[in-house]
């Protein structure tokens, strides 16, 4: 893998601003997602890849057609392996003016962000920095996200693209890339065309750090909660008025906080997370997002928060709460069961580069969950990305080399095992 090109390419890359926009009917939700697909598209033809397009949503598609491939038994044909990543960056905090700020041979010391010196990078509380300790990481300045999550597995799999062309001996099966945008909001996977996609496989290139392979991730849902008051002038309001905002800080209140919360649970424990809230003493709108490795439990959360509106509705007279929810993305273990060569092939490739893989969950999700949801079974690899959506975030370039290395074994595999 070409490492300077690589850092090239991701430098590049994060100062487009790609921030997924909620709220926003269209698909993708913001500009900056067209305007970095259509780069992709155009570097992809640069290097050779004639069918590299982008579509009228701004996902590209681009194939590399099979070198030294056989179909396994019974299959009549290669197999197709899918790489995606995502270009949109999240809403959690601003993707404009990224300002990365590139630190080889890091040292472990406590890193003030330049931008921002209230932001630090903390070794203490970033246990991931010693392992960093010499490498080349990237950081932000403090002011916005870095956008790691996930335009470093956009460079992975961008460099891939161009050292397979320049190594045209690599054996490989016929390479479908696949850039999604809006996968930070749930809608990443909308308007993909699995027919078109014709995948045997999928990986997604979005995990943290290195030598993981997330085979499992939450299953997903959105509550959108909808509180209603009655407005009129304070100085008329006895017994009158209901304000939407005090109702909405009771219903809040009723919401479990010692358990069922992300700052209260780890590992394989679910989650109620209330992110956003708007409005006045006429009307409140708040989003709340429900999350456990268990689909059936999504149902539970999802009657605690009627119950709770019920009770907050009954103390507050006048009041009215409505709870609607929709389906995110699901826990991605049970497709992936359907294909062992989704997992077992990675576990063979990390073999033959000697490095020792770990099998992990994800509190979180990936377009890979709506892939395998939908039948493409698509684990998660990891891509050098920390501490993402935050000011905070950094990414190490290490890590995305070692990604890169992995992709051109895996390939490999692929092409040799079927």
């Amino acid at each position: 893998m070409n490492r300077r090109r690589l850092l090239e390419r991701f430098l590049r890359y994060v100062k487009i601003d790609t921030t997924a926009r909620e709220g926003v009917d269209k698909y993708p939700s913001s500009p900056g997602q067209l305007e970095l697909g259509r780069l992709l598209a155009e570097e992809l033809r640069a290097i050779g890849i004639a069918d590299a397009a982008q579509d009228e949503h701004g996902i590209v598609i681009a194939t590399l057609p099979a070198v030294g491939s056989r179909a396994a038994g019974g299959e009549s044909a290669p197999p197709v392996v899918v790489l995606n990543a995502h270009v949109d960056t999240s809403p959690e905090t601003t993707g404009a003016g990224v300002k990365p700020q590139v630190i080889p041979h890091y040292d472990g010391r406590d890193l003030v962000l330049p931008g921002d010196p209230t932001k630090v990078l903390w070794a203490a509380d970033n246990p991931e920095l010693r392992g960093a300790i010499g490498k080349t990481i990237i950081t932000t300045d403090g002011t916005t996200l870095l956008g790691g999550d996930d335009k470093a597995g956009v460079a992975v799999i961008m460099e891939l693209a161009e050292h397979l062309v320049e190594n045209p001996h690599l054996p490989r099966p016929t390479v479908r890339l696949c850039f999604t945008c809006d996968e930070e909001i749930g809608r990443g996977v909308d308007h993909v065309d699995l027919k078109l996609l014709g995948g045997t496989v999928g990986y997604t290139l979005d995990g943290s750090g290195a030598g993981e392979i997330d085979v499992e991730t939450f299953s997903a849902d959105l509550a959108t909660v909808v509180v209603r008051g009655v407005n009129i002038h304070p100085s008329i309001a006895k017994g009158r008025m209901v304000n939407a905002l005090r109702v909405a800080g009771d219903f809040l209140n009723r919401l479990p906080r010692r358990e069922l919360a992300p700052e209260a649970t780890a590992d394989r424990e679910g989650f109620l997370h209330p992110y956003h809230i708007d409005g006045g003493v006429a009307e409140v709108q708040m989003r709340i997002i429900l999350r456990d490795f268990d689909t059936a439990k999504l149902a539970v959360q999802a009657a605690l928060l009627r119950q709770a509106a019920g009770e907050s509705q009954a103390e507050f007279s006048g009041s009215a709460i409505e709870v609607r929810t929709r389906p995110q993305y699901r826990n991605m273990a049970d497709g992936l069961a359907c294909e062992p060569r989704a997992v077992n092939h990675v576990l063979r490739a990390y073999e033959r580069l000697g490095r020792k893989p770990h099998l992990t969950i994800i509190r979180g999700g990936t377009d890979g969950s709506r892939f395998t949801e939908l039948g493409l079974p698509t684990p998660n690899l990891s891509t050098g990305e920390h501490n993402p959506h935050s000011p905070l975030e950094w990414a190490c370039l290490d890590e995305m080399v070692e990604a890169g290395e992995l992709l051109v074994e895996l390939m490999r595999v692929w092409a040799e095992s079927g």
